[in-house]
């Protein structure tokens, strides 16, 4: 490690005061501080929101349900609320990390965690365009069973490692954010950034916003809902693809319908023309090998992930199946 300032606030203004350029806040640093010891991330100081109150969890005067950035995993996904009327984001959250990672990661910090592609992690790689922009993608050329299949750029094929933003993007839900000249929020869907000729940028926020909540539209898929991670083993380990879907089905038909990808892309991929074509069917209906071939539709795959695009398919398949059985 090296030396660096650290401060703790007990105010939001505060905070966005102290930070600063070069400045990073931190959470639960379940992530951050690894790849500060890597010498990965370098920030000048240390801005601890842990004392901001940002943990509330809180129905909205709209039906929805917004949540504290601070709010630890582990709480988030043992409210009743969410497990009552936001399942899929439970779901994903307890798919996620180990119970002692859960119990210190916060819900900001979980939208700003960064890949674990091998290239990325290990300094003993020199070329990772994301790490040190213009230094090449170690990772195209050299193993890459765990990369993209969609939107990747030459520049980078790094996956997005999250569970909760897939079900979040599932759910439509928005990021609400501070700055030192006001507050905005910004759609899961925009939220993250894919790769394009700057890998580095992870996500739109600005320089100098903190994260303040996640904000869920009234509940349509409590009923029928399922998150479902293929990974190698079964805890602990990062998605080779997952799946959030969810139904809102009335009088044996079904009126809306989302599915989002994880683990394929370095953002949470958005299944929509997959979603589309359940759109008012019944489920005897479903044509279950054009839903599949939707939400692969577009897939490069290279070398070493081939796989990913049959798994993706069968996921998806499987997801939709297990929601409506939900009930």
């Amino acid at each position: 490690m090296y030396p660096f300032e650290y401060q703790r606030p007990t105010t939001i203004d505060a905070a966005l005061s102290a930070v600063g350029a070069g400045g990073k806040f931190i959470g639960g640093g379940t992530n951050l501080v690894d790849l500060m010891k890597a010498g990965i991330e370098r920030p000048q100081r240390l801005i601890d929101v842990n004392h901001l109150r940002l943990e509330t969890i809180e129905n909205t005067p709209e039906g929805g349900l917004r949540i504290g950035a601070g709010a630890r995993n582990s709480d988030v996904a043992a409210h009743a609320d969410v497990q009552h009327r936001y399942p899929l984001l439970s779901q994903a959250l307890l798919a996620g990390a180990s119970p002692q990672l859960r119990n210190m990661a916060t819900v900001g910090g979980n939208l700003l965690q960064r890949t674990r592609c091998d290239y990325f992690v290990d300094t003993g790689f020199p070329k990772c365009n994301k790490r040190a922009p213009g230094s090449g993608c170690g990772a195209r050329e050299g193993y890459h069973r765990m990369h993209a299949i969609f939107g990747a750029s030459p520049q980078c094929i790094a996956v997005n490692p999250g569970d909760m933003s897939v079900a979040l993007l599932a759910l439509d839900a928005a990021v609400v954010v501070r700055s030192r000249t006001g507050e905005r929020r910004i759609a899961l869907a925009d939220f993250h950034r894919l790769p394009g000729d700057h890998p580095e940028r992870d996500t739109n926020l600005a320089p100098g916003e903190l994260i303040v909540a996640v904000e869920l539209p009234a509940s349509r898929f409590a009923a029928h809902s399922h998150y479902l991670k293929v990974r190698d083993r079964a805890s602990y380990a990062f998605a080779l693809v997952a799946v959030a879907a969810g139904l809102d089905v009335a009088d044996g038909r079904i009126r809306g319908a989302r599915i989002a990808l994880g683990g394929v892309a370095h953002k949470p991929w958005l299944a929509a023309d997959a979603a589309a074509l359940l759109q008012d069917k019944a489920p005897a209906d479903i044509d279950y090998d054009a839903v599949a071939k939707a939400a692969t539709a577009g897939a490069e795959p290279l070398r070493d992930n081939a796989y990913k695009v049959p798994l993706a398919a069968r996921a998806v398949r499987r997801a939709v199946e297990r929601a409506l059985e939900a009930a």
